[in-house]
């Protein structure tokens, strides 16, 4: 993707400033930890857990595709996430429900219809990681200057 000089300029300022609100939040943290103890390992734990989450190449997709494309039914979603088999895709749903990222909307028909959508903890999920996705594009090189 080719940005012009201005678009890329407002991306990165937006990107400077979540990594400003991110040392604001680690400060926040730091100030309740005891003097001369600090214990960062929940923290560390959070971080893994957080990232194991969405680690999963499938999960990630999903998400992705729930976030932009809104609510879907099964079969769309598989239409959407191109590589996917059913099981694979019934398999992350479930985990993506049992994680709280995404709710499992059953209408009773006739005929019985499945919807799944993000829960406003997945919603919040997909927004913060949109500057981390911004930010790997450019660092892969794969946003750059206009010439």
């Amino acid at each position: 993707m080719v940005l012009t000089n201005s678009d890329f300029k407002k991306v990165t300022t937006a990107l400077d400033e979540v990594q400003d609100n991110g040392r604001k939040i680690r400060q926040i943290f730091q100030g309740y930890y005891d003097e001369g103890e600090e214990d960062m390992s929940w923290e560390v734990d959070a971080a893994v857990v957080s990232f194991s989450m969405f680690s999963s190449r499938w999960t990630t997709e999903i998400l992705s595709a729930l976030y932009i494309a809104g609510d879907k039914r099964f079969n769309q979603l598989r239409t959407l996430l191109r590589g996917i088999s059913s099981r694979t895709l019934s398999d992350k749903l479930t985990a993506c429900v049992k994680n709280g990222l995404v709710e499992r909307i059953v209408d009773d028909g006739p005929p019985i219809r499945v919807m799944y959508r993000l829960t406003s903890h997945g919603r919040n999920c997909g927004k913060l990681l949109g500057p981390l996705v911004a930010y790997m594009k450019i660092h892969n090189d794969l946003v750059v200057l206009e010439d």
